[in-house]
Order: C-alpha cells, then sequence, then structure tokens
C-alpha cells in the first residue's frame, strides 16, 4: 500500500509540493522532463535510489543522472570543476545536456555505479523546475539536493514521454506520476546529451551520448567539436549498451529502397508488420501500417517513442523503420534507432 504525503506550503501547486516530499521520505516520482519523463528518487538517500533499480529492473552497475534546481548546486556534487564546465552551464542549462564530472566523495556509490565520476544536468521543463526547486527547499541531512532520474520505463525499453507511458510500464512500483499540466510536453523526445569532461588533458571533451544537444551547439563553447566516446577509459553512461530504446517488438532499421522490399516481402506471406517513415511510401499492401513521422530531425525526434510505442502495441511480427540521412543533424536519432534494433 503506499503511502500519502500531504503539505500546505503556500506558492508551490499541491501535487508539486506532495511530489517533492515523497521524495524526501524515500518515495519514487516519475515527473515530466523537456527530454523523457523521469523516475526520481532523492540521489543522496542510497535506499530510494536502490527502489529505481528495482523498479526499471537496471543493472547495479550503470550509474544515474542526477538532476539539479541551479547550475550552482553542481559544486555540491563535483569536484575539480573544469571552468569549460562553467561556460557550457551557462550557455544550455537549463538543457538537455549532462555534464560528467569527478564526484564529491559523500555521494552514495550506487548513484555513480561505483565510478569516480557523476553526472549531472539542469532540466529544462518548468515542472521538473518546480519539483526540483520544491525538493531543495526541504530540510535535507546530505551535502546536495539533487533527484536521481533516469527514464521511467523498465531497463532498455522505449522511453516514455507522457505519463500513461509510465503507468502503462511500471504501475504500481512508483508512488506518484506527475501529470505535465503545464502544456510544455517532453519537446526535445529523446534524451540528454551527455558530455565527459574528465579526461580534457588527454581525451579532450568526449560525446558519451549523444542527445538533443548536436554537437555543433557544443563546439561553438568548446571551440572545437567533442571527440566521440573512445576506449575502455570512458565513464559509465545510461544509454551505452548495444541494445536499448527498444520495443518488444523485433525491430530493424532499413535504408529506404531495403524497406519497400521487406515489406513486399512480409505482404507476400501475409505477416503483417508497422513501418516507420520519414516520408510517405506507395504501395506497401494493405495489411501493413504505416506511420509517417517528420523529415526534420527535431520534430521526428519529438514524436519518435510515442510512435513506436504505438506500433509495439498492435502486435505485429515486426516493426520495419526508415534510417534517416546519415547526417550530423540525424545523429542522436539515428543512435536510438541502432541501439532499437541491436536486440
Amino acid at each position: 500500500m503506499k503511502r500519502s504525503f500531504f503539505s500546505g506550503e503556500s506558492g508551490v501547486s499541491p501535487d508539486i509540493q506532495t511530489a517533492a516530499v515523497c521524495l524526501r521520505a524515500g518515495g519514487l516520482v516519475a515527473f515530466p522532463t523537456e527530454t523523457v519523463y523521469g523516475l526520481g528518487a532523492d540521489a543522496a538517500n542510497a535506499e530510494a535510489a536502490r527502489k529505481i533499480f528495482t523498479a526499471k529492473g537496471r543493472p547495479a552497475n550503470h550509474p544515474l543522472i542526477v538532476h539539479l534546481a541551479r547550475a550552482e548546486d553542481a559544486m555540491d556534487w563535483a569536484a575539480d570543476i573544469p571552468e569549460v564546465a562553467f561556460r557550457l552551464a551557462d550557455a544550455f542549462w537549463p538543457g538537455p545536456l549532462t555534464l560528467v564530472l569527478k564526484k564529491q566523495t559523500w555521494i552514495p556509490e550506487i548513484i555513480t555505479g561505483g565510478q569516480d565520476t557523476i553526472a549531472l544536468r539542469v532540466p529544462a521543463h518548468p515542472m521538473a523546475l518546480s519539483l526540483l526547486q520544491a525538493f531543495a527547499a526541504l530540510p535535507r541531512r546530505a551535502a546536495g539536493a539533487g533527484i536521481a532520474a533516469p527514464s521511467a520505463n523498465r531497463f532498455g525499453r522505449v522511453s516514455p514521454t507522457a505519463a500513461a507511458h509510465v503507468r502503462e510500464e511500471l504501475g504500481g512500483m512508483v508512488e506518484m506520476v506527475l501529470e505535465d499540466t503545464t502544456q510544455a510536453g517532453c519537446h526535445v523526445g529523446i534524451e540528454s546529451t551527455i558530455l565527459d569532461l574528465t579526461r580534457l588533458g588527454t581525451a579532450g571533451a568526449v560525446i558519451l551520448r549523444p542527445g538533443g544537444l548536436a554537437a555543433s551547439e557544443l563546439a561553438e563553447v568548446l571551440g572545437d567539436l567533442p571527440r566521440p566516446p573512445g576506449g575502455m577509459s570512458a565513464p559509465r553512461v545510461p544509454g551505452a549498451l548495444p541494445s536499448h530504446y527498444a520495443p518488444g517488438t523485433p525491430l530493424r532499421a532499413l535504408d529506404r529502397a531495403a524497406l519497400g522490399a521487406a515489406l513486399d516481402a512480409a505482404g507476400q506471406t501475409n505477416r503483417r508488420c508497422g513501418a516507420l517513415l520519414c516520408r510517405d511510401i506507395s504501395g506497401a499492401p494493405g495489411l501493413h501500417v504505416l506511420r509517417v513521422l517528420s523529415a526534420a530531425p527535431e520534430v521526428y525526434a519529438r514524436a519518435l517513442y510515442a510512435a513506436l510505442r504505438e506500433l509495439d502495441r498492435m502486435e505485429f511480427a515486426e516493426i520495419l523503420v526508415e534510417m534517416p540521412p546519415d547526417t550530423a543533424e540525424w545523429a542522436a536519432v539515428r543512435d536510438r534507432l541502432f541501439r532499437a534494433a541491436a536486440k
């Protein structure tokens, strides 16, 4: 049976305040960010963080991203912060950028996956920020106030971009699921870009996961394009496993010609398939269901996970996805599709 939490603090919506008190008491709260819905727990509370791993079925050595109310709060969590981190935070926080930095010694190992690094970001969604601010205002014992929040879904599955997705997948394992009342939505639609700043002297700034912030935008602050991950010495981060973001239905990512041929072959054997396209395709057998997203990468990314979830519910033999162009602006979407198809 779930606990109940009550507060009459003025200036904060009852739902937000109740969620903040729930988190402080060690509960789990799912909440919207500009990227996807997060499954939040008090990042200073190891027992609360363990509930995230249980709910998601997440491997214990997989680190969590800590969400903060303000950029200044990073100093409570990170040690030896390089000057470029402050410039990046000034340019892109709040926003879909996660910085990997050396951690403070007090941080629970479960948050970092036993590593000496910590992943931090300030989300841009107004409801997420309100929750973080209300949480930070509550009395606390630990040095820092932050919410550890991976995506609110079973580990390796398609990330949620609506409260209904969270309830569908995690059900009663979460004390609260906040409805997005701001109309902001998960307007980025895919996870944050993760940038490693712990090896600047040897490897430079390294993108460990492409995401909602493009490498070209980071280069405007860094002075050069960040590097791709290289070698086993890179910190472990979320979403970097070969198989991730995957629906339960088998998925193949194909170029347009191969996808058309696959639909034709499936039609000849009466195998029903779902297809996700960048633009419409003519002549596909009527037994297939086609979903056409946008040819603009930002708009496509915003709709991707919801479209995959919709096709997954239809119980097709297979989901076929048209691979978007191999260009820099499509890098994050292509990364998600490659990992979704690797299952």
